[in-house]
């Protein structure tokens, strides 16, 4: 694995989780592969793991069964801050307290946001 872990941090919003990481990436499948497998034994209890890369002209994301497309939210901030070479990872541990789609959207950007 060559992806490096550059920043993580946590958010919560209405008792929902959600901790962000941010990764400097070299090679699109292998990387993304490696970076879910560490999300998804390290936040055993969340339920979604999102994730959105850029890597030169190649870019993917995921929503993972959550609403509110944070998969496209968290390439949006990609592509603002001109992150070639980067993946942001979000993993949702869910509070009990439905957040809607907007307020999901606006929690992933602003966890996303937090480790950029």
């Amino acid at each position: 694995m060559s992806a490096e872990e550059v920043c993580a941090g946590k958010l919560v919003d209405r008792k929902s989780k959600f901790f962000a990481h941010l990764y400097k990436i070299e090679n699109m499948d292998s990387d993304v592969e490696a970076v879910r497998k560490i999300h998804i034994k390290k936040y055993k209890k969340a339920a979604h793991h999102c994730y959105a890369v850029l890597l030169h002209d190649e870019e993917d994301q995921r929503n993972d069964g959550e609403v509110g497309s944070p998969g496209r939210v968290l390439l949006e901030l990609l592509q603002e801050y001109k992150l070639d070479g980067y993946m942001i990872m979000v993993s949702r541990i869910f509070g009990g307290i439905k957040l809607g789609q907007g307020g999901v959207a606006r929690a992933f950007r602003n966890s996303g946001r937090g480790v950029i």
